[in-house]
């Protein structure tokens, strides 16, 4: 499956741009310039939404209000750029959660339209493989994109433009540690709890399946229902010794099917440069494990910094750099999307028609 998402428009402005990023519970923003992150400023929500287990998409959406003209301030002064030294403007449209996304949008429409700037609507997990381009990487290259709605193989042909050369089945690989930290009783976000106690474990503990041996898909489902299973089979005096030894081999479990499966992917594609991409790209299991696979394979590896992994401004901008601008007023009628299935309905008219004089009225009997 090909994926260029980018509706018709003039090419990227050369210049600063100022990035949006709203399309979940972190408000971001930063000032981009070519391959440069002048600043990214990221305003988590994690504090606010570790009550509930989760993020709560109606809290998300009213702390994005809250937050953005903020984060955009703060990231313009770190960046020591004015609203006149502004190329364009980009925001993320999608995928992600509408009214989080509609936040952005709006912020970064009134933006462009009180300065008459582009507008540069971006693809969320196109901003995810362009933060490797921070790093200096070259297209084409293979890029596993993993986080907590998606688990794929990107096929980087040229800037960010992408096919699919392998996705998941049921569940999204950020989705199976979370669920994974939620059953060993582990606190929001789950990811990194899990990730932070499996760091004292021994990964060959537990045994667990290994999903999808000979496909290239992923699948992760299996792993979760097998974890619930072990702790079920076990006593709670077990499950508390052993805690950090569960979560160290569900972890294991995870990351070699991930690796294993980049690999091969990169070796059937015929590519020698390897990129990670996305909020799983921060587990350290994860990052060791592939890079320890890279080098005994002789692949080039692009391990973007932490701060580039999770969701964040910086690789909006950095993706907005790839794509065609919409010029002022186009963009006006310009609308997020929760997932790419509704991207095309979400485009604008690519231009916009001036509106027609009425006809005068012919006086009656004439």
């Amino acid at each position: 499956m090909r994926t260029d998402l980018a509706e018709p428009g003039q090419a990227a402005p050369a210049g600063p741009i100022l990035a949006v990023e709203t399309s979940c519970d972190d408000t971001s923003s930063a000032v981009v310039h070519g391959r440069e992150v002048l600043s990214s400023v990221v305003s988590s929500q994690d504090e606010l939404h570790a009550q509930f287990g989760g993020v709560v998409p109606e809290v998300a959406s009213r702390r994005h209000t809250e937050l953005v003209n903020e984060v955009i301030a703060e990231a313009m002064s770190r960046a020591g750029v004015t609203w006149d030294d502004l190329a364009a403007v980009a925001v993320t449209q999608g995928p992600g959660l509408i009214g989080a996304l509609l936040v952005g949008l709006a912020t970064a429409k009134s933006v462009a339209c009180r300065r008459r700037l582009p507008l540069i609507p971006v693809n969320h997990l196109q901003g995810h493989i362009a933060a490797n381009y921070a790093l200096g990487i070259e297209a084409p290259f293979i890029c596993l994109v993993a986080s907590g709605g998606h688990t794929l193989l990107a096929v980087v042909e040229e800037g960010v433009r992408y096919r699919v050369a392998a996705k998941t089945l049921d569940d999204a690989a950020g989705e199976a540690f979370d669920k994974g930290a939620r059953l060993l009783g582990l606190g929001y976000p789950g990811g990194k709890e899990l990730d932070r106690l499996a760091a004292r474990g021994d990964p060959g503990f537990a045994r667990f399946p290994r999903s999808m041996p000979r496909g290239r898909g992923f699948s992760f489902s299996g792993l979760k229902t097998a974890l619930l299973y072990d702790l079920r089979d076990r006593d709670e005096a077990e499950v508390e010794a052993h805690r950090a030894d569960i979560a160290a081999s569900y972890q294991a479990a995870i990351v070699r099917q991930l690796v294993e499966k980049t690999v091969a992917g990169a070796q059937h594609e015929g590519l020698r440069s390897v990129a990670v991409a996305g909020g799983v790209a921060a587990n350290s299991g994860l990052r060791a494990a592939l890079t320890q696979a890279c080098e005994a394979e002789g692949l080039r590896l692009s391990l973007p910094p932490l701060s580039l992994c999770t969701d964040n401004a910086g690789m909006i901008g950095l993706a907005a750099g790839f794509l065609p601008a919409l010029p002022w007023p186009d963009y006006l009628d310009l609308d997020a999307f929760a997932s790419d299935a509704e991207a095309k309905a979400a485009r604008p008219p690519r231009t916009r028609r001036p509106e027609r004089a009425p006809r005068p009225r012919r006086p009656r009997g004439a």
